[in-house]
């Protein structure tokens, strides 16, 4: 059996190789091929790109990329056409997933979408698209199945899958011992996993430091940044700033675990926030053109996954196309200097975390894929 698996961002990449894992503690054989990144290939999978490394978000970088796309899709293209996998599975990365489907629909290859792009939220008559080009839709959120087969679209509700990997996080005891004998405050700084995220919110996140350590001196700050060439660059912009903040690379669930509070770029990462029952403020700053057009395409209250399956802001949230530094450390300040106010919201937090964070996502959907496989094989024998 092979199963073309294609994941185009740091998350997607994780939620691929915790797939390949299950996938193959199920059927030990399945060979897997497909776009990924780091942690896929580790888990196993033969990639023809690494397109985690390309990845972008927003109108005018998609454009500006658009020459590569076309290739990587050519390139997938001939793989369907010559080596026929038997399913393919998309995870997450709108866009580029829409014309992969296609092309392996044309190819009478199924298609499963796992964790599929929030079109309730961002223009929802994209939904056309999953009906024409995917047979199956594996859904992360309780409320999309419904939503899915509402529409036409054969749906199936498996679980988010970044609660996989928290149930299981390691964590290193030591450093977390280090940071709590000081008697500071900690308030961690998540500035994003994308280097177009990093240079885009960095500087409002920063200022929103600066706003709350005069505020109150005893408060630190801790970044944590994906990957080293970040760190750097990062590292660089920090010093000159004259403030108590360390940039860490691979620390990433140390510091969302030693803080206090948080100032996070929009993203997954809220899910281990909401794990943790971190009170953070979201930001998303982005171009002006593309605040204008991403308002148009709109269609949910919140940006943030945590709002989203409370139905209520329990994350400020700032999408934005300029500095909100103010009202970020504002929120920040107000959780530091009110105690009860702080627990509150880690209460709330809580009950929505006992309701969705539930794990084995990915068991679930390696389960469903296979079995629907069987069937199909069964069908046409």
């Amino acid at each position: 059996m092979r199963i073309f698996v294609s994941a185009g961002e740091p998350s997607g990449d994780l939620h691929g190789a915790n797939l390949i894992h299950s996938l193959r503690r199920l059927h030990p054989n399945v060979e897997i091929v497909g776009f990924g990144g780091d942690r896929m290939a580790a888990a196993g999978a033969e990639l023809l790109y690494p397109l985690c490394q390309l990845s972008v978000m927003w109108f005018l970088r998609v454009i500006l990329n658009i020459h590569l796309f076309l290739d990587l899709l050519s390139k997938a293209d001939r793989y369907f056409k010559q080596h026929r996998p038997d399913a393919v599975v998309l995870i997450d990365y709108p866009g580029f997933h829409w014309w992969l489907a296609r092309r392996a629909h044309f190819h009478g290859i199924p298609v499963y979408y796992f964790v599929p792009p929030q079109l309730w939220g961002w223009a929802g008559w994209r939904v056309e698209k999953m009906r024409r080009w995917v047979d199956h839709v594996l859904c992360a959120l309780p409320f999309e199945e419904a939503w899915y087969r509402e529409r036409g679209v054969a749906a199936h509700y498996v679980g988010h899958p970044y609660f996989d990997e928290l149930a299981e996080q390691p964590c290193d005891a030591a450093f977390i011992a280090q940071q709590q004998a000081r008697p500071e405050k900690i308030v961690a700084i998540l500035p994003g996993s994308r280097n177009q995220e990093i240079h885009n919110n960095l500087s409002t996140q920063v200022r929103a430091a600066a706003r709350i350590h005069a505020a109150r001196p005893d408060v630190r700050f801790l970044m944590a940044c994906y990957k080293e060439s970040q760190r750097a660059h990062v590292a660089a912009y920090v010093r000159k700033k004259n403030l108590p903040i360390e940039v860490h690379v691979g620390r990433t669930p140390e510091i969302i675990r030693l803080a206090d509070a948080c100032l996070a770029v929009s993203g997954s990462v809220s899910l281990e926030l909401l794990y943790q029952l971190k009170p953070t403020v979201i930001v998303y700053r982005v171009s002006p053109l593309d605040l204008k057009v991403g308002k148009f395409f709109k269609t949910s209250r919140y940006i943030t996954l945590v709002n989203l399956l409370a139905d209520a802001e329990l994350y400020p949230e700032f999408l934005t196309d300029h500095c909100e530094a103010e009202g970020m450390a504002n929120h920040v300040l107000r959780w530091l200097n009110e105690p009860e106010q702080h627990e509150a919201l880690r209460q709330r937090l809580r009950e929505v975390r006992d309701r969705v964070a539930e794990p084995g996502a990915c068991d679930r959907a390696a389960q469903f894929v296979l079995a629907a496989l069987a069937a199909l094989a069964r069908s046409a024998a």
